[in-house]
């Protein structure tokens, strides 16, 4: 799948969440607090990743570490989405510049 069909996943069920967040909150989340959701995630993720390396005891850990992973990747999609980021022109850009001063650090 290619980002762009991610996204467009990603943005769809965001549409949809945001239809639940009217009917129970009677408004939608503001980027802030998809933030906060994204840093619980995170949290989440980090202790899964603990129990994938032997640190953590976490029952089916395989299958929770691959569902946290995508809400992870959710929320930085539509988060980049609400912020007006083009992530994929982002993350190639600072791919390469990543990969040009490593580059040099190796040479040097």
């Amino acid at each position: 799948m290619k980002l762009s069909d991610l996204e467009k996943s990603a943005l769809q069920l965001n549409e949809l969440y945001e239809r639940l967040e009217i009917k129970k909150y009677g408004r939608v989340w503001t980027t802030e607090e998809l933030a906060l959701g994204f840093v619980g995630d995170v949290g989440d993720l980090a202790k899964l990743i603990q129990a994938n390396a032997g640190v953590r005891n976490i029952d089916d850990c395989k299958a929770k570490l691959g569902h946290e992973l995508s809400d992870c990747l959710w929320s930085i999609i539509v988060l980049a989405n609400k912020c007006g980021i083009d992530l994929e022109a982002e993350f190639s850009r600072n791919t390469k510049e990543l990969m040009e001063y490593v580059s040099r650090e190796l040479e040097a």
